[in-house]
């Protein structure tokens, strides 16, 4: 019995310390400059992979538009609350409210001038403008 501890024991605590280095290295943390690195196609925009990290990180984690804040009455953590009619009206960009607050047409700009967050990239909003017209999928 004594022979198969031996054995064990290294085992475990090699497993053990592989994957507490698996974890500390894993930081997947999504910063607003690597967001503006990445672009976003001109067709084909999927909500999971472009439009709600664009939204996560420039709208809710700022304590905005968060299901606890909801600034304006809306939270942008998820599909259902993002496409909610009159502010985003799939397949109709002029009509969707959204994209007037990320452009300032004749509305407050979002995300609001001096704010901490920066302002959206031109991509970004060409993005959310093109998954709209595409008509704002679940994708």
């Amino acid at each position: 019995m004594k022979l198969k501890m031996n054995k064990i024991i290294p085992k475990l605590l090699i497993t053990s310390l592989l994957l507490i280095i698996v974890l500390i290295g894993c930081d997947d943390t999504l910063t607003a400059n690597d967001l503006d690195n990445i672009v976003i196609p001109d067709k084909d925009v999927s909500y999971n992979e472009y439009i709600q990290p664009v939204l996560n990180v420039k709208c809710s984690t700022s304590g905005c538009h968060d299901d606890g804040t909801r600034a304006g009455d809306y939270s942008v953590t998820n599909w259902a609350n993002v496409v909610f009619p009159g502010i985003v009206n799939p397949g109709n960009v002029e009509t969707s409210r959204l994209v007037w607050r990320i452009e300032g047409l004749g509305v407050e700009f979002m995300p609001p001038i001096g704010s901490v967050v920066l302002p959206l990239t031109k991509n970004q909003v060409d993005g959310i403008k093109t998954w709209i017209r595409e008509g704002a999928k679940n994708n």
